[in-house]
């Protein structure tokens, strides 16, 4: 097992672990955090205060997540991805190698983001997407590699984003086509 340095405040059931693997960095939890039973977090993973997870979260190794990030039940952050601040990932998210998420970001149930563009059948590296601050990513939605959702965009539920969404635009259908984002979806996400 990693050192672990949790801050004061958190929660972490018995069955969780922190800590998993052995490497050089530590595992550092910021404060008031709130560990759920089952969820895995490894070492060499730098979390902020006020982190939440649900039940059977994975949060691999070289990880960043800012201050009050929610990771919701059975998401995966596969690693070497940074994180920002007052980000919500609610269940069954997939978050590969490789992946930048800013602030103030939504991403909904089972959306799930990928970073290699021809799955073992070609060498060409991994290269996550990036969705910039103020970002909203519906469920079941599909985001390729290397594709930037733009700061305050909408990629709507089920949508299939094979280039990059444009800032305060909406992105719908597979493939997803960005259009304009209608009133009632423009401002700043509102996650508490």
């Amino acid at each position: 097992m990693s050192e672990v340095i949790c801050g004061t405040g958190c929660t972490i059931d018995d069955d969780a672990t922190v800590g998993y693997g052995t490497f050089d960095e530590p595992t550092r939890i910021g404060d008031d955090a709130t560990i759920r039973a089952g969820s895995i977090v490894y070492g060499d993973v730098v979390v902020g205060d006020e982190f939440t997870t649900g039940h059977d979260v994975l949060v691999r190794e070289g990880t960043t997540i800012g201050d009050d990030a929610l990771v919701g039940t059975k998401s995966v952050i596969d690693g070497a991805s940074a994180i920002g601040s007052h980000v919500s990932i609610q269940t069954g998210v997939y978050v590969p190698t490789e992946t930048t998420i800013g602030d103030n970001v939504f991403l909904g149930p089972n959306a799930v983001l990928t970073n290699d563009e021809y799955p073992i059948r070609t060498d060409d590296g991994l290269e996550g997407p990036t969705i910039e601050d103020g970002a909203s990513v519906g469920a079941n939605a599909t985001l390729l590699p290397g594709v930037t959702v733009g700061e305050n965009a909408f990629v709507a539920a089920g949508a299939v984003v094979t280039d990059d969404v444009p800032p305060d635009s909406l992105a719908v259908g597979a493939p997803a086509r960005a259009q304009t984002l209608p009133d009632p979806l423009r401002g700043p996400n509102r996650i508490a």
